[in-house]
């Protein structure tokens, strides 16, 4: 036994020798916290039990803070994606609407140009027409109103 303590003892102090001609070392323990931490060990082993244990919940947080900013990036992209898509519905929708609207308030204001033409039409007989009735004898009260009739080419009409 005491030849394997012997054996581990040197690879403690090769292992130990290695760490203290590392440059970086060197320079830490020439400053002022190196030397601090040199004089009393105990600050020095309680720092490095505080380090070694807070590494896994700082590890731990680090992935969650990394892992919910690409899941906000990726949720940001896919709501404005949605966003963008109910808009788009929705103005289709607006747009069919008033598609619709435009052409039910064409065809209303058609139907009354034709019906308010029409009206006139019967209602304002020329002075000729008039004249040639009261020559034949006849009055304008007896007779009916007169027909428009398409085909004519005679009559002038709007």
């Amino acid at each position: 036994m005491s030849k394997e303590m012997q054996e581990l003892q040197k690879q403690w102090h090769l292992m130990m020798q290695t760490i203290h001609t590392n440059s970086n070392v060197v320079s830490f323990m020439n400053s002022r916290v190196g030397q601090y931490l040199d004089d009393h060990p105990f600050v020095a082993l309680s720092l490095l039990v505080f380090i070694a244990v807070s590494a896994i919940p700082v590890a731990f947080f680090l992935i969650f803070v990394i892992s919910t900013t690409i899941v906000a990036c990726m949720g940001v992209v896919v709501l404005e994606g949605v966003v963008i898509s109910v808009g788009g519905i929705a103005l289709l929708c607006v747009l069919c609407g008033l598609g619709v609207l435009s052409l039910a308030v064409s065809g209303v204001l058609s139907i009354c140009y034709i019906a308010l033409s029409t009206l006139i039409n019967y209602w304002h007989t020329p002075n000729s027409l008039v004249k040639k009735q009261e020559a034949n004898g006849n009055s304008l009260l007896q007779s009916s109103p007169p027909v428009l009739d398409p085909s004519n080419k005679n009559t002038k009409s709007e």
